[in-house]
C-alpha cells in the first residue's frame, strides 16, 4: 500500500502544478493555450475551443517527467 500511496501524492502534485499552469496559461511568455495548432470557432454567441497543439505539448512534457520519475525509483 506505500507504493500507490506515494504515486497518489505524486499525480495529486503534477495534477496541482498543471492546474496552476493552466490558470495562469495566459500571461505565460510561450503562448500556451494559443498556438497555431489550437482550434478555435467562433460564430454569433458560441465560441469552440479545442486546443490540439496544447495538448499534445503537455502530454509530450507530462510523459518524459512521469518516465523520468518512475527511472529513478528502480
Amino acid at each position: 500500500m506505500g507504493e500507490i500511496g506515494k504515486l497518489l501524492i505524486v499525480l495529486g502534485i503534477m495534477i496541482v502544478l498543471l492546474g496552476v499552469i493552466l490558470t495562469f496559461a495566459e500571461k505565460l511568455p510561450l503562448g500556451l493555450g494559443k498556438l497555431p495548432g489550437d482550434v478555435v470557432i467562433k460564430k454569433d454567441n458560441f465560441t469552440f475551443y479545442f486546443p490540439i497543439a496544447t495538448s499534445l505539448i503537455l502530454s509530450l512534457v507530462l510523459t518524459l517527467l512521469l518516465n523520468l520519475i518512475f527511472s529513478l525509483k528502480r
